[in-house]
C-alpha cells in the first residue's frame, strides 16, 4: 500500500481543447485554477481534491490523486450508471462553496477583496463568446447535426425573443457578482463512484450569478435525459435510468435550496455576518424574521428563474455551438440523435426564454422535458 495520500501532478492546457493551437489560452489560468481548487475545498472539503502545490514556473497542480474506481460522471451516465448519491453531494457542493463566498457569509470589505481575486477576465471572454453570443448567430466555430438540424438552427438565428433573452442572460453574467462560480460545472468536470463526487477542473471561476452553476449541471442532467433514447437497446430501454436523471434534476434543486437557506438560517440565528441581509434589520428585531422569510423567499426565487434561464443557454451551447456532449455526440444514428437534440433545443429554449413563467417549480422542469421527449 502506498504510506501516505497520493498525488498527481496536473499541467493546464495552453489552448482551448476542442479548437487546438488555434485558440491559445492565458497562463495565468493555472494559478487561477488552483486558487479556485484551493477556495472550494476549504468550504467543501469532501467533495474537492486538495491541492497540495502550485508550480507558477512549470504551471502545474500538485493535488490529490482520485483513485478507481472514480471516472468522469458523463462517462458513467453514458454507460447508464446510477449514482445513488449524486444529487445530495452535488446540492452539497453547489450550496456549500456558493452560499460561503457570496455576501450572505462576508462583511462588503471582504466581499469586494474576494471579487477582485477572483477575477478571471480572459476564461469569462471565452464564455461570454461561446455560450451567450456565437450559438444565436453565424459562426465559424458553430457546429449541429446537418442536414437534420438546419431548420432548427436557422430558426434560433431569427427568434428575436431568444436574442433578447440570451443577452440579457449575458449581462447578468458579466455584471451580477453574487458568488464564486465553479464557472463551467458539467458532468465531465467530475469524478464519481457510487459513494463519492469529487469536482475539478474549475478553470473558469469566476464571480458571477449564482443560477449559472446550478443551471449549467442541471442542463447536462437534462442532456443526458435526452440522450437516452439513442442509447437504448433491445434489452434495455433505459426508461429506468431515465426516471433515474428525472428525479436527479428534482432533488438536487431541492436539495440544494434547503441546504443554502439552511445555512442563511444558520447563520442569521446565530448572528454571523451577512452584509446582504445585516442583523440589524433581519435579525432579532421588529419585524426581522418576517423580513428574513421574505428576503429567502425573494433570492431564492430569482436564483431559480436565473438557473432555468441558464440551464436553456447551456443546452442550446452544447447542440449548435462550438463543444458538444458525449451523451449526444456518441449516438451513431444520426437521425436517432438529430431528434434528441431538437427535443433538448425546443426545452431549452422555453427555458430561455419564458423560464418560471413556463416551469413554475423544479418539477414542472421534468415534467416538460418528458412532454417534449414524447412530442
Amino acid at each position: 500500500p502506498h504510506p501516505g495520500p497520493r498525488e498527481v501532478q496536473y499541467p493546464c492546457s495552453t489552448y482551448v481543447r476542442c479548437v487546438g493551437e488555434a485558440w491559445p489560452l492565458t497562463q495565468d489560468r493555472a494559478r487561477l485554477e488552483a486558487q479556485a481548487l484551493i477556495e472550494e475545498a476549504r468550504h467543501c472539503p469532501a467533495h474537492v481534491p486538495k491541492v497540495w502545490k502550485y508550480d507558477g514556473t512549470m504551471k502545474t497542480i500538485v493535488m490529490h490523486y482520485i483513485e478507481p474506481p472514480h471516472i468522469i460522471l458523463r462517462k458513467g451516465l453514458c454507460a447508464g450508471t446510477v449514482y445513488p448519491k449524486l444529487a445530495e453531494h452535488m446540492a452539497e457542493f453547489m450550496a456549500a462553496t456558493l452560499f460561503s463566498t457570496s455576501r450572505l457569509a462576508m462583511s462588503d470589505t471582504a466581499f469586494r477583496q474576494a471579487s477582485a481575486m477572483g477575477a478571471n477576465a480572459e476564461m469569462c471572454k471565452i464564455t461570454e463568446l461561446v455560450i451567450f453570443t456565437e450559438p444565436y448567430g453565424i459562426a465559424s466555430n458553430n457546429r449541429h447535426t446537418t442536414p437534420q438540424l438546419d431548420s432548427t438552427v436557422a430558426a434560433l438565428r431569427e427568434d428575436a425573443e431568444a436574442k433578447v433573452a440570451i443577452s440579457e442572460l449575458k449581462t447578468k453574467f458579466v455584471e451580477k457578482a453574487e458568488a464564486y462560480l465553479h464557472g463551467d460545472l458539467h458532468t465531465g468536470s467530475m469524478m464519481c463512484t457510487q459513494e463519492s463526487t469529487q469536482v475539478i477542473d474549475p478553470e473558469f471561476a469566476y464571480y458571477g450569478p449564482i443560477g449559472f452553476d446550478v443551471g449549467s449541471f442541471l442542463a447536462n442532467l437534462l442532456m443526458a435525459y435526452f440522450a437516452q433514447d439513442g442509447h437504448a437497446t433491445a434489452t434495455d430501454d433505459r426508461s429506468k435510468f431515465r426516471a433515474w436523471l428525472s428525479q436527479c434534476i428534482v432533488d438536487t434543486w431541492q436539495l440544494f435550496a434547503t441546504k443554502f437557506l439552511t445555512r442563511w438560517s444558520e447563520r442569521a440565528a446565530a448572528g454571523g455576518e451577512n452584509s446582504a441581509y445585516p442583523a440589524l434589520l433581519f435579525g432579532q428585531v421588529a419585524g426581522g424574521q418576517a423580513a428574513l422569510a421574505a428576503a429567502q423567499s425573494a433570492l431564492m426565487a430569482e436564483v431559480f428563474r436565473d438557473t432555468l434561464g441558464f440551464c436553456g443557454a447551456e443546452i442550446i451551447r452544447r447542440t449548435v455551438g462550438i463543444a458538444h456532449v458525449e451523451d449526444l455526440e456518441s449516438i451513431q444514428d444520426p437521425e436517432v440523435r438529430a431528434a434528441c437534440e431538437r427535443r433538448a433545443i425546443k426545452l431549452a429554449r422555453t427555458l430561455l426564454v419564458l423560464k418560471d413563467k413556463a416551469c413554475p417549480d423544479i418539477k414542472a422542469v421534468v415534467v416538460a422535458a418528458d412532454a417534449q421527449r414524447q412530442s
